[in-house]
């Protein structure tokens, strides 16, 4: 091989090493790239999945943010089926009570405690911890101080209509949240929402979320009924068994409505010639409103271990009427309430709040006949 020739070899190969590495090195750069694609398209599907994750947690705040503030309409745009009825038979949706519900609910706070999430169902479940007020304590001072004043007003011959009973109810629910103290409870409620038309939406309006927004209290009609039925029921379970009294046991008890103080007793007649027993003793009215010793206080009596039946004494006396009469603020009366007598044993007297919610503060004494 002569010189040139072999010259000529040597360039070729030369040429041929030089065009290798730039080869690898644009090889090496496009799979750099095409991992860096992957990786940006991993990431932007992540994104898209955990920004998706967080529209049913979206919806559910935006709902309880409407329930705090009761905004029906807001609710019932979040709501697949648009389904309000769970609340016709509460109260919250009554004007008359609007205010009252309207600052309950304003003190409702939440927190979301847990997701379960299909993107490919089109599926989620949101739980919330609601923390909310518990208005069963107000809900027993209204309904017995409405039940005080409805006595109070049938006595003195007043009528009232649906409409100013309605007002009445109302005035005593913001009066009596505005003096009882805040009693909060919890709940946690497990929300499904279904994805439809390219928005999240809670399945329905359930019931356990409209007592929250109640405070545990539906409808004022059906609460009276019950309070009225557990009274009825408090009144007749002592005609199976009498209170146990010790000797030196008096019927002295005050509390924010009212003080009693026993004074006296004797036996009398009634109107048909029976022996029956007077009662005597003082009733002060503590509270803010006009009041009688009869709307107030529960005092009954028994002998034999029975109930003993009211009375109407033969001969007229001004202490029996004092039980009817409306005494002011701060004012004492001496009243007087009549029993019937079976024989002339021991007569075991029980003082309590009338119209109280389970028992309440009772006061016992012995009244000796013979």
């Amino acid at each position: 091989m002569d010189q040139q020739t072999q010259e000529s070899s040597q360039e070729q190969v030369t040429a041929s090493e030089n065009i290798s590495p730039i080869k690898k090195k644009k090889k090496k750069k496009g799979l750099i790239i095409f991992l860096v694609v992957l990786l940006i398209a991993a990431a932007a599907g992540a994104g898209c999945y955990f920004m998706e994750r967080q529209k049913p947690v979206s919806t559910v705040k935006s709902f309880l943010e409407h329930v705090r503030t009761m905004n029906f309409e807001g609710m019932k745009s979040l709501l697949q089926s648009n389904d309000m009825s769970a609340l016709d038979n509460a109260d919250i949706t009554n004007e008359a009570y609007h205010a009252f519900f309207q600052g309950v609910n304003q003190k409702m706070t939440y927190e979301i405690k847990k997701t379960d999430f299909s993107l490919a169902n089109g599926t989620a479940t949101v739980t919330a911890k609601i923390k909310y007020i518990d208005g069963s304590d107000i809900y027993k001072e209204t309904i017995s101080e409405f039940l005080k004043q409805i006595v109070s007003t049938a006595f003195s011959g007043q009528e009232l209509t649906e409409e100013q009973t309605q007002q009445k109810l109302a005035a005593l629910l913001e009066e009596k949240s505005a003096t009882v103290k805040d009693k909060f409870a919890e709940a946690e409620i497990s929300y499904p929402l279904i994805k439809a038309g390219g928005q999240w939406k809670i399945v329905s309006l359930d019931t356990e979320t409209v007592r929250i927004m109640s405070a545990n209290f539906t409808n004022v009609q059906d609460e009276i009924n019950q309070s009225l039925e557990e009274m009825e029921t408090s009144q007749t379970q002592p005609e199976q068994e009498a209170p146990q009294a010790s000797a030196d046991g008096k019927i002295d008890m005050s509390n924010d409505k009212f003080t009693i103080h026993y004074k006296q007793h004797r036996v009398t007649t009634d109107f048909a010639g029976a022996p029956c027993l007077l009662v005597y003793y003082d009733y002060s009215n503590n509270g803010s409103s006009a009041s009688s010793a009869m709307v107030d206080v529960n005092l009954q009596a028994y002998q034999n271990g029975n109930l003993l039946e009211p009375a109407i004494p033969e001969s007229d006396d001004e202490a029996i009427d004092q039980f009817m009469t409306e005494v002011q603020p701060g004012q004492a009366v001496t009243v007087c309430q009549a029993f019937t007598l079976q024989d002339e044993s021991d007569v075991t007297l029980q003082a309590g709040e009338a119209f109280s919610f389970g028992g309440g503060t009772v006061v016992s004494q012995v009244l000796k006949i013979k």
